[in-house]
This record gives structure tokens, sequence and C-alpha cells, in this order.
């Protein structure tokens, strides 16, 4: 993503694999794909900055977060963390406390504004061929998963931020070879494209009435740039 122009709105994702994309093109990550969906429906969404790397847990979110400051204010900020904390066996107290930190700071970044801010579940990748390969038990890592994103979810509804679970979306489709990347765990861009999808609605509630449809952004074949229709 770029950095946010004066004319669009702007929007902070912060992440971990799930949101930087691995295995896939920048492209081909679920807040770009969301990016292109919001701005064929007439939103004017600018392409914005991304906090995120594989591997991540919420402390390490949170310390990259401090390296980076001053973060400034966006008026879209999405969070997706909380797999690794699982994935390294990590409590769920822990996970709780680190999460509302870290959602606390999405709100103050979104401007104290809680309905600008848009949170993921944690996806079961339980049901992979890594998780497959390597022997693990899937109904382990489901249930552990269940009780991080009821953690999230609550933390969630406590603070008034949206909470969109695509953890059911993962449970059905990703172990479709489709679905995955070469390494076997992490998602290709047809499920990012399921995820934009289900976050599609919840986002454009929170930017607002949809635009007029006289005014609605389409491609330009001539310039590869968007014009008003």
């Amino acid at each position: 993503m770029e950095a946010p122009t004066s004319d669009a709105l702007s929007w902070l994702a912060l992440g971990d694999s799930y949101t930087i994309g691995e295995g896939v093109a920048e492209d081909g990550r679920w807040p770009e794909l969301l990016v292109e969906r919001l701005v064929a429906d007439g939103f004017p969404v600018g392409r914005s900055r991304v906090i995120a790397t594989t591997g991540w847990t919420t402390d390490e979110l949170s310390t990259a977060m401090d390296l980076a400051e001053p973060l400034g204010r966006w008026e879209l900020v999405s969070l997706l963390i909380g797999v690794n904390n699982q994935y390294r066996g990590r409590s769920v107290a822990d996970y709780r406390g680190e999460f509302q930190a870290l959602l606390k700071r999405a709100i103050a970044l979104a401007g104290d504004r809680p309905d600008r801010v848009l949170v993921l579940s944690i996806p079961d990748w339980g049901v992979t061929a890594f998780a497959t390969a390597q022997g693990r038990d899937a109904e382990q890592i489901a249930a552990e998963i269940d009780q991080y994103n009821a953690a999230a979810a609550d933390l969630c509804a406590r603070h008034g931020v949206a909470f969109v679970d695509i953890t059911p979306l993962s449970r059905e489709r990703g172990g479709d070879v489709a679905m995955l990347v070469d390494d076997g765990l992490h998602p290709s861009q047809a499920m990012y494209a399921l995820w934009a999808e289900a976050a599609l609605p919840v986002v454009e509630q929170m930017l607002g009435a949809r635009p007029d449809a006289d005014q609605k952004i389409l491609p330009d074949a001539g310039t590869g740039g968007t014009t008003p229709r």
C-alpha cells in the first residue's frame, strides 16, 4: 500500500502474515482486495499503510508500532493478530490483555472513533495441509483459536468495534488446495477474496451511505486509473 492522498480515505492495516499476505502478491492481500471492492462501489479509499510481518505476536506488533511512531491519524484501521500467540502456546489471558492494548491503540489511531476500526477473527490453520503434515491436533487447535477469538470478540463488543468472523470460512474452505499458497499453510488470494467479501458490507457501513450511483468510480481503460461514471 502507498501513502494516503488528501482526496481519499486512509487505511492503516495492522497484523501478521495474514495481513502482509505471506506467499501472495501485494495486490492479493485481503486489505488490497477490499480496497478494490470499495473503490468499485464508489468509496474513495486511498492506498494506505501496512504494519505487519509473518510470525508476529501481539507484543511484537506493539513493539513494531512503537518503532513506527508517529503513526498519525487514519480514517480506517484494521487489526488481525493472535495466531502466533496460539501457535507458540501463549495463554488466552495474556492475549486478552495485549489485544486490548492494541485495540485501544487502534481506536486512538482512528481519531478515537471505534466505529472506524475493523477486527478480523483468527483463521483456523488446523485444517491446512501444513497442520496435517506436521501431525497437529486439529481439534485442539480449533478449541484454542475459538478461545482466542471469543476474547477478541468480547473486547470488540465492549469497545464498540466491528468484529468480522472469518474463521468459519477458513474451516470450510481453508483445507482446499486452491485456498492455500505453496507452503500449505498460508491463505491464497482466493481465500483472501472471501475475507474481503465478508468484510465489505461492514466497512461500507462504517464509511456511511453509498455514494450516488452516478459517481461510482470505475477503472479508466485509457490511463489505468479511476474515473467517475
